[in-house]
């Protein structure tokens, strides 16, 4: 007798079982037909709805709630445990695809992938980067009494990358900048092994064929090392709010009243977009000759440095002409959609699961979803 929760709700199958005169192995010729192992209780179309339930809802009891209204009963536990299974073969999946973009053997097949599925037009490819916090269990999770000092909660970085051409981005009919068709990374994890993935990710979607490579970010030195490291031929792009708000705390910090703060930061930040920083670095230097304290002087020789670090990422004028976009808005915006799911109120992860239902959420976000599944069934 097999019990089968399916999508069409729970179903029992009475079925002859035995051994295999060939093998001596005890089998179910039902469950071998099906695809299903000795021991499942879930049909994998179910499995697959479910745990693609998991990835848009808030959470594993929201996903439960669903599943009820569909008329197929599944506990939120039971959801966590299929998206649990589920995520270590994403996850394998992932990994191998990251190895077989890098390893020079089968790094041509891939290129040649990406090539058939980009010889439509030219095309540029635009890499944005940035990170954001999850919150996980520390080490001291449930140590009691409350008041006693502890590690119970910690702070981890999820490093993040959105990928596409620059063809896919258009203006909807309010004007606002939409992008029809892009890939994510994200890993929680060092910055150098962020790099290979982002790197792997960005052959499969077509970085040999782009005409032009565009890395736009934030000003954070990990994501410049990476950008050197991995793709040193791109063309870096500052992103211009981060910058201009660099500018802003500067201006409070060499002016007193807010409006001598806003008539010097103003004029620096039209320069600015205009693709004029020289003549912004040189407002700065000047505003250092005039710094009247140690702490003063060594926050404007910070700022100075970050800008004639950026020289070269700050030409907006040449690249809004070329098409690229001065902000990493589409990353922030991937940021701020994975937060929503993963830092909700009463979340604390721990590493696990965590990563099985990230890597979900990736292969549902960049289309490699139906991979698993084959693996499933």
């Amino acid at each position: 007798m097999i019990h089968l929760k399916t999508a069409l709700g729970k179903i029992t199958i009475e079925s002859v079982y035995g051994q295999d005169p060939k093998t001596g192995e005890s089998i179910c010729p039902v469950r071998k037909a099906w695809g299903l192992d000795s021991r499942q209780e879930m049909s994998p179309l179910l499995e697959d709805r479910i745990c693609f339930t998991a990835t848009r809802t808030g959470s594993y009891e929201s996903a439960s709630q669903v599943a009820d209204k569909w008329g197929v009963p599944v506990d939120d536990s039971t959801i966590h445990n299929h998206v649990n299974k589920a995520g270590v073969l994403a996850e394998t999946l992932s990994e191998e695809r990251v190895e077989a973009a890098l390893n020079p053997e089968t790094r041509p097949k891939i290129i040649e992938q990406a090539r058939k599925e980009n010889e439509t037009s030219p095309f540029s490819l635009i890499i944005e980067m940035d990170a954001w916090k999850i919150r996980e269990r520390g080490k001291d999770w449930g140590l009691k009494p409350a008041d006693q000092e502890g590690s119970r909660v910690e702070w981890r970085d999820v490093k993040t990358a959105v990928i596409f051409r620059l063809d896919h981005r258009i203006k909807s009919q309010s004007g606002r900048h939409e992008i029809i068709e892009k890939q994510m990374v994200t890993y929680r994890g060092e910055p150098y092994e962020f790099g290979r993935r982002v790197f792997a990710e960005a052959l499969r979607r077509g970085l040999n064929q782009a005409e032009e490579v565009y890395i736009v970010s934030d000003g954070a030195v990990w994501i410049w090392d990476i950008a050197e490291d991995r793709f040193s031929e791109a063309i870096g792009v500052l992103d211009y709010y981060h910058a201009s708000q660099h500018l802003w705390a500067l201006g409070q910090e060499i002016r007193e009243k807010e409006s001598a703060v806003r008539r010097w930061v103003l004029p620096k930040l039209k320069g600015l977009k205009e693709g004029n920083i020289d003549a912004v670095i040189r407002a700065i230097q000047h505003s250092l000759e005039r710094c009247q304290t140690t702490e003063q002087k060594k926050i404007v020789e910070r700022e100075l440095n970050y800008f004639m670090e950026h020289r070269d990422h700050a030409e907006y004028t040449k690249i809004k002409e070329e098409g690229c976009p001065i902000g990493s808005g589409a990353v922030e915006s991937g940021c701020s959609q994975l937060e929503n799911r993963f830092k909700r109120t009463g979340q604390f992860w721990i590493l696990p699961s965590e990563r099985a239902l990230m890597h979900l959420e990736m292969a549902r976000r960049n289309h490699d979803w139906d991979e698993i599944w084959e693996l499933v069934a």
